[in-house]
């Protein structure tokens, strides 16, 4: 049972009013998200924070496990590891790339690229792992 790109807005529109992430896509075992960049995102030094861009990748997992599981709310982190590879640009969106690589019965392992809008380079890379809660089907 999945969880279409729709169903996902709505669900995090409801639960998760004070995101500002954009599910873009979902499907193919991934997600695409987006994130608009303010001076509230920024810290010293004119860069998006750690905090900021680990709740994308954060987010970013959860939509993808939500749109190949379908909506099951109590689906949680279990860890989250995060490498800043460069500084992200202040002016640009965040966008974040997902893709699953493992999706068990009770635990889901998946990989998130941070980018700044407009660039190729990688700004973060993030794994993550999340334990999903039995009977989900």
């Amino acid at each position: 049972m999945s969880a279409t790109k729709e169903e996902i807005a709505a669900f995090l529109a409801l639960e998760f009013p004070q995101t500002k992430c954009i599910v873009e896509a979902v499907g193919n075992s991934g997600s695409t998200l987006s994130h608009d960049i303010g001076i509230d995102e920024l810290r010293p030094g004119g860069t998006v924070s750690g905090p900021v861009l680990m709740s994308i990748a954060d987010v970013a997992l959860y939509v993808a496990i939500l749109g190949k599981i379908g909506i099951v709310p109590l689906t949680v982190t279990t860890s989250l590891t995060i490498n800043f590879l460069r500084k992200p640009s202040a002016e640009a969106r965040i966008i974040a790339e997902c893709s699953l690589l493992k999706v068990g019965r009770t635990l889901i392992v998946g990989e998130v690229s941070l980018y700044s809008e407009g660039s190729s380079d990688l700004v973060a890379h993030v794994v993550g792992t999340y334990s999903v809660p039995p009977k989900h089907d």
